[in-house]
C-alpha cells in the first residue's frame, strides 16, 4: 500500500469515527427501554393489522421489531463500552 492509499484510508477512518461518535452521542441519550417498547408496540400493531385483515400491512409493521431490537442492543453496547472506558480511565489515574 502506498502513502496516498494509507492517507486516504486514514482520512476515511477519521471521518467515520467523527460520524459514528456523533450518532452514538445522540442515541446514547435515548433510554434502552425505549427501543424495547417500540418493538413490542410494533408487534401489537402488527397483530391488530392482521386481525383487521390487512395482511401486507401487518407483515410490514411486524418487520420493524427485529430492527428496533438490534438498534436497542447496539445502544446498550455503546453505553456499556462508554462506562467501561470511563472506569478504566479512573482506575489508571488512581491505581
Amino acid at each position: 500500500m502506498n502513502t496516498l492509499e494509507t492517507h486516504a484510508k486514514s482520512e476515511t477512518q477519521k471521518n467515520e469515527g467523527k460520524t459514528t461518535a456523533m450518532i452514538e452521542a445522540r442515541t446514547s441519550k435515548v433510554p434502552s427501554g425505549t427501543y424495547l417498547t417500540l418493538a413490542v408496540g410494533s408487534m401489537i400493531a402488527s397483530a391488530a393489522a392482521m386481525v383487521a385483515g390487512k395482511r401486507h400491512l401487518a407483515q410490514f409493521i411486524g418487520q420493524w421489531a427485529p430492527s428496533l431490537l438490534v438498534i436497542g442492543l447496539y445502544n446498550k453496547v455503546v453505553k456499556l463500552e462508554d462506562e467501561l472506558l470511563a472506569r478504566r480511565e479512573r482506575f489508571e489515574r488512581n491505581p
